[in-house]
This record gives structure tokens, sequence and C-alpha cells, in this order.
């Protein structure tokens, strides 16, 4: 336990600091390259659950302290073992007992005495200490003041229930590749492996319980995927069929180019701006065995990387705040401001402006986002259509979406979708 405490709280220390959580981690993966998948599980757990429950963590560790801490590696230390007092089965004479250890080798090396109080207290005073963080905003959500404010005005009936969902662990969901398979084959593997699952829809199942893909029946196979029902159903959505000229703009990781692909036969370009993402297509691509034309360049700018050729389809999976998928990557909770919000939108206007223009008349494009503000969704979609004359705004229907946003639930995470045609005339 040591380890792990010791690595989950430079990880967190550092997200603290403004660093992502996948960089964190890929920092203490180089570093540490002889840790046992077992013990990188374990410290991702801790970050993870940490974060989720941040805002309750850190009210509690602020009634614990006489005075503000400022040393930040004894702070982030802390509120792992809080965390692990709180919701893990680790014995907590254990957590304690390996948390003085590790404070001992932290910073200075003088917060022993410290870290040693500090949890203690916080096992005599456990529900005390519970009750009153959360008895604020901060403590009882975990997320900033500033969104949970943007969610009550934004979704009024449904703000309680999207907070809620983003501090829960995310579903596991398969994609089935209907090209070499049918959800009732999978299924029936997935059975015969042990794992409990149930079926969304026609291609779509959902595990019981997460999974590491090596226990995936099919997986290295290329029979399934793993991708979130929501993000699934863009690729249905954009209408595809055989020879069609395709753009996935901002490809990466490559989930719905490899859909498409599944899909039908079809002269498909995928792009993105970053060539080492890039090179995650081309390997999800590999594993489905599956072809694309790859291309580094900016999807806004579109003169650096375009052949001239329109295309039938684009998908215009755009870069966002990513407040719809916060449970799956819950450092954004707090990395996240609100003014990202109004330099998201500018760009993604610019963006679907610059992609408009490579659509075929009688074409469409589907605006994508995983986010769950209005003003990167409705609030994009509709000044779009307003700009663009020659733009048929199409209906979007899906389960459980209104006005073509989903919200983050047990099912699936926060999307949105809004389709576009091109008028021939």
């Amino acid at each position: 336990m040591f380890a792990t405490q010791k690595l989950a709280s430079q990880a967190l220390e550092a997200v603290l600091g403004g660093h992502t959580l996948t960089d964190a981690l890929t920092r203490i993966w180089r570093a540490e390259p002889d840790l046992r998948p077992q013990q990188r599980g374990a410290i991702q757990d801790l970050c993870y659950g940490t974060l989720r429950h941040f805002g309750l963590l850190d009210s509690t560790l602020k009634q614990l302290l006489n005075k503000p801490l400022h040393e930040s590696a004894l702070k982030a230390l802390l509120l792992v073992c809080l965390y692990q007092l709180q919701f893990t089965r680790a014995a907590p004479y254990s957590v304690v007992d390996h948390a003085v250890k590790v404070a001992s080798h932290t910073g200075t090396g003088m917060g022993k005495g410290l870290v040693n109080a500090i949890l203690r207290n916080f096992l005599r005073q456990r529900d005390d200490l519970l009750n009153q963080a959360r008895t604020t905003p901060y403590g009882k959500w975990s997320h900033q003041q500033w969104w949970i404010d943007a969610m009550r005005e934004a979704w009024p009936q449904q703000w309680e229930n999207i907070l809620t969902a983003n501090n829960t662990h995310p579903p596991l969901t398969l994609r089935v590749n209907q090209r070499r398979g049918s959800v009732a084959q999978s299924m029936a593997a997935l059975q015969e492996a042990g794992l409990e699952a149930r079926a969304l829809d026609d291609t779509a199942i959902q595990l019981r319980h997460p999974v590491g893909v090596d226990r995936i029946p099919g997986f290295f196979e290329g029979l399934v995927s793993v991708q979130d029902w929501g993000a699934q159903q863009a690729a249905r959505l954009l209408d595809v069929a055989p020879g069609m000229r395709v753009l996935d703009a901002c490809s990466a990781p490559g989930g719905k180019t490899g859909h498409l692909l599944e899909l039908a036969d079809l002269e498909l370009t995928a792009v993105d701006a970053d060539a080492q993402r890039l090179s995650r297509v081309a390997d999800n691509l590999k594993r489905l065995g599956l072809n694309a034309t790859l291309l580094t360049g900016d999807a806004g700018k579109p003169a650096d990387w375009w052949d001239g050729k329109l295309f039938d389809r684009i998908l215009a999976d755009v870069p966002c705040s990513a407040t719809g998928v916060a449970r799956r990557h819950p450092d954004i909770k707090w990395l996240r401001r609100s003014a990202d919000i109004v330099q998201f939108a500018q760009q993604q206007a610019a963006m679907l402006d610059a992609l408009w223009a490579l659509v075929a008349p009688g074409g469409k494009l589907l605006y994508a986002t995983c986010s769950v503000f209005p003003a990167e969704n409705a609030v994009q979609a509709a000044a779009f259509a307003a700009r663009t004359p020659d733009a048929l705004r199409l209906p979007v229907t899906l389960e459980s979406a209104t006005d073509g946003q989903l919200l983050p639930n047990p099912e699936h995470d926060g999307f949105y979708y809004a389709l576009f045609a091109k008028h021939t005339g």
C-alpha cells in the first residue's frame, strides 16, 4: 500500500497543479516501469475516486486543519487517505500506518505527526465531519460552484441527476462489429466467460461490472470494441452508405471512425491535429481489420490537408469542454474553468464554418460534442443554422435525448448531436 499511496498522491498533486490526470499517470508509468498491472489499477482507482469526491474530501480536510496546509504533497496524501478511509475497504489501521510512512518521505519529511493526527481525528469524528461538509454545494456535489450554477440554470429539472451521475463509475459498453458477428453471439461469449451483461440495442452490450479488455471475448480479434452507447449514436445518425466519401474530423482515438467503416464500405478520411493520438486511430483500425486515409491536420484549417474533393458525409466531432464525460475523466471537474466554455464555443463555430464548405450538395454534416453546456450545443447549432442559408437542420431522434442532447445516466455519458443537410440548389 505504501507505493500505491505515494504514487497516487503524486498524481493527485500534479492534477491540483494543473496537469491532466492522464498526463500525471503517464509520467508515473514512465518513471516506474516495473509496476505490476494490479498496482497500476490500484493507483488509478485511488486517483479517480479521490477526484470524483474531491469537494467532499477537501471540505472535510479543511475542518480537520487548524490552519491552511500549504505543502501540496501532504495535502494530496491526506485527500487520498481520506478517500481510502471513507470509500474503500482498506483497513483503517493500515491506511494510517502507511500514510505516516509516506509522509516521512514527502516534502520536508516533517508531516508524520500531522498526517497521523488528521487521519485518526477523521476516524473519530467521521459522521459529524462528513455531514458538515455536505452542508455546502461544493461538499455535497463535488463540483466547482460555477459548474453547479451553470447546470442549475441550463437544466433546472435534471441538474441534480447530472451532477450525481458525474460522481459515479461510468458503465462499460461494447459495440458489436456487425460485419463479423451479432449481439446474440457476443452475449453468448460473454456468458461463457462468466461476465454478466445486457443488450442495449442491436449493436450495444453493457457489462454489469467493468473489466479489462483482456477479459472481453473477441476484443483483440476485432469482434467488439469498447464504446459508450451515447458515442455509438454518431455513426448511425450520419446515415452512411457504401461508396460514400466521408470525413471524420477530429477523429482520435478512432471509435467513431471504426464504427462508420463497420457500417459500410466507405472512402473515409480521418483527420486529427495530434499525430500521436492519430496513431491510436491506426491501432483501432488495425485491430478491426479496416482501412482509412489518416491525415494529421487541423480540421478547422482544411486548406492545409484537403484534396479539394467534396465529402458526402462529415462527422464534426469537435473539441469541447468534455463535461458530458466527467465521470470518465474526473479531473475535468477541477481543471475546467467557466471561461473555457466561451473559448470552446468560438473554436467550434469557426470549425463548423470551415468544414461546411467541404460538404457536397445534398450531403450531411453531423455536429457532435461530449458536452452538456448549451453554449457548445443547442446554442451553437442554432447559431450555425441561422448564419448558414444552405444548411437545413434535420431532426435528431434518440431515445432519452432532448433536442439532440443526451444527459449522463446509468446507460450512457453526455453527448450532443445536431444534423445538417446541404441544399442542392
